[in-house]
């Protein structure tokens, strides 16, 4: 049976919804759960029946959002890094954490390791689209500063992904850049490109609308950009719903309208863009699987979490990965 080791300390709002949504999860799936950080406390917030359901792994130290990443590879007892050592050896089959996203991707890439032939791993998410299915978009924070060869890997790492967990047989690939035409981009962009064309789905650059209207299935771009284009998303996806709130509430008819409208104009709107449904981001490129949560997850988006990791061990998509870039 599938193994998943979950961070139950490192969330923002402690072990509390992380358990909720591990709970959650063993009412849909059938895995093992095996919840690392203070047992006496993960024990006091499981309810009863669970109890023989979850394996616990005792952690005395908590890797704060505030503390370096760098510090995590010392920090041996810390939560993170025991759920990380279990995926490395081979005693969980992926691991879940809303803790220090930096600390996570150091330690499951210098822990774990990255596949034979990827020099850089990513962060993968999804963003609401148009579309049949959401897109994905990566890097969008593991690396800042990228090389043409990183900015290919990640094309190929996505293609994979898309086919294997996403189930889009022919996957379109596409660049970020600030135009759609060959000449258009950056250095950076402009080499990525002449390499990201030994991909069979890449259809080239592609500009930032494209990421929703359904163009494309894959975006590709550096950490850099990614991180910026997600936090931005996310505000203007905030602001929407704020203004729409501010003038519904100066108008009775809009009042009335909305009201109608609740459950399957916005309930599904909501549902497009509420990170909760999806609950993390994938680390592409390891010789495992990591999923990063954000660290206000509820439990809700743990759940969403978990089944992730649970699609991404059922799936063959790291073979997948080494098949592309050793044909390439």
């Amino acid at each position: 049976m599938t193994k998943i080791a979950i961070d139950a300390m490192g969330g923002d709002h402690g072990p509390e919804p992380i358990i909720e949504g591990v709970v959650q999860a063993l009412e849909e799936k059938t895995f093992v759960p095996i919840l690392v950080g203070d047992k006496e406390e993960i024990l006091s917030l499981l309810p009863q029946y669970y109890a023989d359901k979850v394996e616990v792994v005792e952690a005395a130290d908590v890797i704060a959002m505030s503390d370096q990443a760098t510090n995590a590879l010392k920090r041996k007892d810390s939560s993170i890094y025991k759920a990380v050592e279990l995926v490395r050896n081979k005693e969980a089959d992926g691991v879940v954490s809303a803790g220090h996203s930096g600390a996570t991707m150091t330690l499951a890439t210098l822990r774990i390791g990255r596949l034979p032939h990827i020099s850089k791993p990513a962060l993968a998410t999804l963003m609401p689209s148009l579309g049949k299915t959401k897109t994905l978009v990566l890097d969008v924070g593991a690396v800042t500063d990228c090389t043409p060869q990183n900015l290919y890997e990640f094309g190929a790492m996505g293609e994979a992904y898309a086919q294997s967990v996403m189930g889009i047989k022919a996957p379109r690939v596409g660049l970020l850049s600030n135009g759609e035409e060959d000449t258009k981009g950056n250095a950076l962009t402009k080499e990525a490109f002449k390499l990201l064309k030994e991909l069979d789905g890449f259809i080239g650059n592609v500009e930032g609308r494209d990421i929703f209207n359904g163009h494309a299935d894959v975006v590709v771009t550096d950490g850099f950009t990614g991180n910026i284009l997600l936090k931005t998303s996310e505000g203007v996806v905030s602001t929407i719903f704020t203004m729409m709130r501010q003038h519904i509430r100066k108008s009775l008819p809009a009042k009335i309208g909305a009201l109608m409208m609740k459950k399957k104009v916005f309930g599904n709107m909501k549902k497009q863009v509420d990170y909760a449904e999806y609950g993390g981001a994938p680390l592409l490129g390891i010789n495992g699987c990591a999923i990063v949560s954000h660290g206000s997850s509820n439990a809700k988006a743990i759940k969403n979490a978990i089944f992730q990791a649970l699609r991404y061990t059922e799936s063959d998509v790291n073979k997948r990965i080494e098949e592309l870039l050793s044909q390439n």
